[in-house]
């Protein structure tokens, strides 16, 4: 699919696009473009490409930006989004430096945002990853699922034995 053409190397690649996305092209392009193979996705109505200089006058960005409640949306905001939405997938930032054509990974960490979302989901992978990590250790200990203190006595054995302070000797999942 060529969307335009390119001014570099880097803006020629194959990218892949979710399924919605992937429909709503096609019905754009079923609708809109003609079956030339190398007609671009989105022109003029000559067929043209559609330049910086133009598009804000074809598609008059002002009008639709207002008309969404966003009126001070720039047109390169849309390619922050979904650079920013796809560095949510925890994609790495060589894969994102491939998928946006960037050469540095400066570039591309521009669009991998702090977030308190994000903290919360790393914190929650580490802890999922603790707890499986304290399973195996337990099964492991003895085959009979508790886990051996470090004299090899079975831990938990005895009513009001004090609780070890440290979290993976006492069993203790908590974070």
């Amino acid at each position: 699919m060529v969307l335009g053409p390119p001014k570099s190397r880097a803006s020629r690649r194959t990218i892949s696009l979710p399924p919605a996305v992937v429909d709503v092209v096609r019905e754009h392009l079923a609708a809109e473009v003609d079956d030339n193979p190398e007609a671009l996705v989105f022109a003029t109505e000559s067929g043209r490409p559609i330049w910086r200089g133009n598009l804000n006058k074809l598609i008059d960005w002002k009008a639709a930006v207002g008309r969404i409640g966003q009126p001070h949306l720039h047109f390169h905001d849309l390619r922050h989004t979904g650079n920013t939405l796809a560095a949510r997938t925890g994609a790495s930032t060589r894969d994102l430096m491939a998928r946006m054509g960037h050469d540095s990974s400066q570039a591309a960490l521009v669009y991998q945002h702090a977030t308190s979302e994000a903290d919360r989901a790393i914190a929650q992978a580490l802890h999922e990853a603790m707890r499986v990590d304290r399973k195996k250790a337990k099964k492991s200990a003895d085959g009979s699922g508790k886990a051996k203190d470090t004299t090899g006595k079975k831990a938990g054995g005895k009513k009001g034995k004090k609780r070890s302070a440290n979290p993976d000797e006492a069993g203790d999942d908590r974070c």
